[in-house]
This record gives C-alpha cells, sequence and structure tokens, in this order.
C-alpha cells in the first residue's frame, strides 16, 4: 500500500491496441511483412512458433522461415528420451537459420553424441546464442562434462553463450574465440585462470559476465574496454578490476564467501552489492578507500561514480549507513536488508553536525525488514526528514503491514513533516528475497540498470 501512490498509466488518446479478432474483423497482424511476423514468431517458445502454422494459410511458411529460437527446456516434460527426439524432428523440419539453441547440461550427460549431433545441424549454422544452462546437475557435484566438439563451430557468430557442469581444457581454450559474444555465463564450470583469462581475452566486445560456483581458479584479473556488468557467485578468491573503463555494475550474488575485490580503475562504476556485515571475509577497496565487512571503513578519499548500492546488515545502524554514504557521496538508491534493532539510531543530537555538512542526494531507500518499533523510526525519519532530493521510500515487512500500521508508521514516521514534498512512501509485505542471486536469474539479467529492483 502506498503514501501518495500515482495511478497507473493508461492508454492516451490516439494510442492504438490492435489483436487478432474473430467475427469477421480484420486481421491487421497477418497483413505485416514476413520479415516482421518471422521476428514475433521467433520470439514466441518453440511449441507456440510451431502452432502459428494452423493460424491461416497466410501463416503456413513462416515459421520455417522465421530465425528458429529452439529451448528444451519448453518442450513437454515426458522424460529426456522423448524429448531429444523432438528436438532431432524440429531441426530436421526447420532449415534454418537459428537465432538460439538451448539444451539442459543434463541432456548434454545422459545423450552426448544426441547432443553433438544437434548442434552440428546446418539448421544452427551462424547460431547467436547457444546455452547449456545447469538445470537439474546444481546439485550433482561430480558431474564433470566435456563441451561437444561442434560446440567450437560458432565462435566467430556467438552473442550470448552459457556454459554448465563443464570442464573447459586447455585445448578447448585455443578454439574459443568470440569475437561478437555480448553474454557470457559459466555456471559450476572447472576451468584455469589462464583459460579463463584466455577466454576473456578472446572476447573482444563482451558486455555482461557471469561467474557461478566456477573452480580450478582462485584469481580473476579485469582488463575489457567493453564489459559492462559483472556478476559472482560462490566464488571465494580475489577479483581484481585493473582497467574497466565500461563496468557499470559489479554484483557479489551470494553471501558469505571469501571474496576480496580490488577496484583499480572503473571510471563509470555505478551499481554495487550485496556488501554484508555479516560477511566476514569480505574485503572491498577502491584504491585508498577499504571497506572490510562494513563495520570498518576507511577512508582517505571518496568513491563518487557508486548511485546505486544494496547492503545486508545484522543490525540495523544508522552510524554504519553514514559512514558508507560518506565513503560513497552521490548515492542515489539504498537497498537494506537486517536481521535485529540493537541500535537506537537516535540522531537528532548525535548528528547535528551530519545534518548539515553531508549532502544526502537518495532519491530511493528501500528497507527489508521493517517492523516499525522505535530504532527502525528512528533510522527511517532520519531520511524522511532530511532527504530533500527524495522520491520514494520502501518499508517491506510481515503480514502486521495493516491499516492500522500504516497510520501509526505515519504518525511516527512524521510523514507530513517531510523535507522532499514530492517523496512516496510505500508499505509492503515482504516476499522471499533470493541471496544466491538477488533478481539475477539469468546472464542477461545483468543487463538491467538496478538489478535490486523487483
Amino acid at each position: 500500500m502506498a503514501t501518495g501512490a500515482p495511478h497507473p498509466k493508461s492508454i492516451g488518446a490516439g494510442e492504438e491496441v490492435v489483436v487478432v479478432v474473430g467475427g469477421g474483423a480484420v486481421d491487421r497482424i497477418s497483413g505485416l511483412p514476413d520479415a516482421i511476423l518471422g521476428e514475433i514468431i521467433s520470439l514466441l517458445p518453440i511449441k507456440e512458433a510451431a502452432r502459428t502454422q494452423a493460424l491461416a494459410s497466410r501463416w503456413r511458411h513462416l515459421w520455417r522461415a522465421a530465425p528458429l529460437s529452439l529451448d528444451g527446456g519448453d518442450l513437454p516434460d515426458e522424460g529426456e528420451i522423448f524429448r531429444a527426439g523432438l528436438i532431432s524432428r524440429i531441426l530436421a523440419a526447420h532449415p534454418g537459420p537459428a537465432r538460439r539453441f538451448s539444451v539442459s547440461s543434463l541432456q548434454l550427460l545422459l545423450c552426448p553424441s544426441a547432443v553433438d549431433s544437434w548442434i552440428s545441424s546446418p539448421a544452427l549454422d551462424s547460431l547467436q546464442e547457444l546455452e547449456f544452462p545447469i538445470g537439474d546437475l546444481i546439485h550433482l557435484h561430480s558431474a564433470e562434462l566435456s563441451l561437444p566438439d561442434s560446440t567450437f563451430r560458432f565462435s566467430a557468430t556467438l552473442r550470448l553463450a552459457t556454459i554448465s557442469k563443464c570442464h573447459i581444457t586447455e585445448g578447448d581454450v585455443e578454439a574459443l574465440r568470440f569475437p561478437q559474444l555480448r553474454e557470457l555465463a559459466l555456471e559450476s564450470v572447472r576451468l584455469s585462470e589462464d583459460s579463463l583469462q584466455s577466454m576473456l581475452a578472446g572476447s573482444p566486445v563482451l558486455e555482461c559476465l557471469l561467474l557461478s560456483r566456477c573452480v580450478g581458479f582462485s584469481r580473476v584479473r579485469i582488463n575489457s574496454r567493453s564489459l559492462v556488468s559483472i556478476g559472482v557467485q560462490s566464488f571465494s578468491g580475489e577479483l581484481i578490476i585493473e582497467n574497466a573503463p565500461s563496468l557499470e555494475r559489479l554484483l557479489q550474488l551470494q553471501l558469505f564467501r571469501d571474496l576480496r575485490v580490488s577496484v583499480v580503475a572503473a571510471p563509470k562504476l555505478e551499481t554495487l552489492g550485496w556488501l554484508s556485515d555479516r560477511d566476514h571475509h569480505l574485503k572491498l577497496a577502491f584504491g585508498n578507500t577499504a571497506v572490510q565487512d562494513l563495520r570498518s571503513v576507511s577512508i582517505t578519499s571518496v568513491v563518487c561514480s557508486i548511485k546505486i548500492l544494496a547492503v545486508d546488515i545484522l543490525t540495523l545502524s544508522l552510524d554504519m549507513v553514514l559512514d558508507l554514504m560518506r565513503c560513497f557521496p552521490c548515492l542515489e538508491k539504498l537497498y537494506i536488508e537486517f536481521v535485529l534493532s540493537g541500535d537506537r539510531n537516535s540522531w537528532r543530537r548525535k548528528h547535528r553536525d551530519v545534518i548539515r555538512c553531508l549532502d544526502i542526494r537518495l532519491k530511493t531507500v528501500v528497507l527489508k525488514n521493517y517492523r516499525g518499533i522505535k530504532s527502525h523510526v528512528n533510522f527511517a525519519s532520519f531520511f524522511v526528514l532530511n532527504a530533500k532530493m527524495l522520491e520514494s521510500m520502501t518499508f517491506e515487512g510481515g503480514a502486521c503491514h495493516n491499516q492500522k500500521f500504516i497510520a501509526e508508521q505515519h504518525s511516527l514516521l512524521e510523514l507530513e513533516k517531510r523535507v522532499s514534498r514530492t517523496a512516496q512512501f510505500y508499505f509492503t509485505v515482504s516476499r522471499f528475497w533470493d541471496k544466491n542471486l538477488t533478481h539475477i536469474k539469468h546472464v542477461h539479467d545483468l543487463s538491467r540498470t538496478d538489478p535490486f529492483e523487483c
């Protein structure tokens, strides 16, 4: 429920929404050029795409002429053998070209020769997206697969690749040069540090990199003029951003790992998270500015590029958050998840100098596990009464966020005295927050400007 929430946008005058209708009405979609219809069909799941042939005679040839997008996960779940047969028939029926081909690592484990034959199909010539998602093998620690030899024939055309549960050897890497690759996900992959560096060096236009549960190396050095977003999950080691002039997002997707991050040169870095004071092994350094488990912030210079920050803290502490705001003085969005409420967070006398000197630029604040007790109210009221640029503040909590609770909080937080008269305040019921990947479910999600926003 929102206080002063805007109404949903409605369709304006002159805006027309057209769908295929019956009853003799004009079929405007079928009147579109074949090229546009083909693009529409290629975006549909494979079952629905093939079924468009039954719509009308006008559509019968379009599926075979449209770029093929084949995801084995969209096919009926009637066993891997049945699914494999369907994939073979689809590739035999469609002449190509193909845009995307995705089969799970389980298929690669159970029928490697079939996968190799599929990848060799002429229908997949000039493939742009190839994925072996981890799927059901995520909990199978012993599986370590080999990439089919035919995988390497797409190196020159791939724009997206997801590789899971595979062992990438030094010999494999020699064939892995991706001049057009923009998104790369490695999930539960074994490879050496040299092999990883060789893959990155061979991907000159790579924009999104997702490293999840990978083994075989303890250090990653990033020297890339093109990388925009990096996501790291379940990695214990050293991540060094030596030179990344285009990097905008650096995301730790799972807490409580011995991750040491050093940022030497990333002038455009705007989004950072999750950081946690419960993650005692985390070490983060920006030149002379060091952040160690959030409880120890050593500042000899500030990092002005960071605008979006997500933190996970054991005890909601205004002192700690103010230290982070001094470290990152240009913050515009702040996401805070907390567990306990030990600090009183009184600020009216204690932080009078801060109010006068700190330039608070926050526009968005999200508090998760907000229960409206005294320490929570004190913490939140600091931003209500001092953040002049505040646009929205969200209080996520339990089922207690009913009408009575909201009315009480409206008074306790002194919302009528808010310094930003246009600020909106939202009280919502918390949903399960997946700390493993936040809102990152696929390497493409790394392209989101704000990956923490629901």
